[in-house]
């Protein structure tokens, strides 16, 4: 009971929407999703795939969010809204993340083995990212809204756009709602490189016409 309590706790503290924890216990599907996860994870542990697999399907189908039983969570793991989330079998999250919906923590292929990304811990995947391959996002790191991720992340760096590039953002962790931002403030790099380039674009072009006026005009002088 302290475990669900906890959970409940940290949804109140990232979903300023959320009013109580039994409003958040009856009708939050990423709470749902999350205990017949561990249902299903303990049963996985315990080899039995078929009774696993049934009750992760069968709560993909109540709560829109798709959780291999294989997959190892941590505590306080929050998911706001949830619909369209998808975590591979063998994905790893640590303590304290926050996903928002339409997220995917899957592989890039058929290979066994670890093919599922870990995700540290105090991470927030902003909706529609997707996050493929077998490496580490690292703790206190931010992923932005519809990015695609396909390589490690440092701890404390956010990773923005397709594919998604890194712009650090100093040493302290990011933990609650309040101080997360999935698109505000976050500028991508390839974004300001082609910014520069229309810039110096645009200095050429002047340069280019001033240099035919004045040819233009000796000319007529001669």
């Amino acid at each position: 009971m302290s475990r669900l309590s906890e959970l409940l706790g940290a949804y109140q503290a990232r979903d300023p929407a959320a009013r109580s924890k039994l409003e958040i216990f009856l009708l939050y599907p990423g709470v749902h999703a999350l205990i017949r996860h561990r249902i299903a994870h303990f049963l996985y542990r315990h080899r039995l795939f078929f009774l696993a697999r049934l009750i992760s399907q069968w709560s993909r189908h109540r709560t829109g969010i798709e959780i291999h039983p294989g997959a190892t969570i941590g505590r306080r793991f929050v998911i706001d809204h949830g619909m369209g989330i998808v975590i591979g079998e063998t994905a790893e999250i640590g303590d304290d993340v926050l996903l928002y919906h339409g997220v995917t923590l899957g592989g890039t292929g058929k290979d066994r083995g670890k093919r599922h990304p870990t995700i540290g811990n105090n991470v927030m995947i902003g909706c529609g990212a997707k996050v493929l391959g077998p490496f580490t996002v690292g703790d206190g790191a931010r992923i932005a809204a519809n990015s695609v991720v396909l390589s490690e992340v440092p701890p404390n760096a956010t990773a923005v756009g397709v594919p998604a590039r890194i712009v650090r953002i100093g040493d302290e962790f990011l933990r609650y709602a309040d101080e997360v931002d999935q698109v505000h403030n976050i500028i991508d790099p390839m974004e300001r490189s082609i910014d520069k380039l229309e810039e110096r674009m645009s200095e050429l072009e002047w340069l280019y016409a001033d240099l035919l006026m004045r040819t233009g005009s000796n000319d007529s002088e001669g």
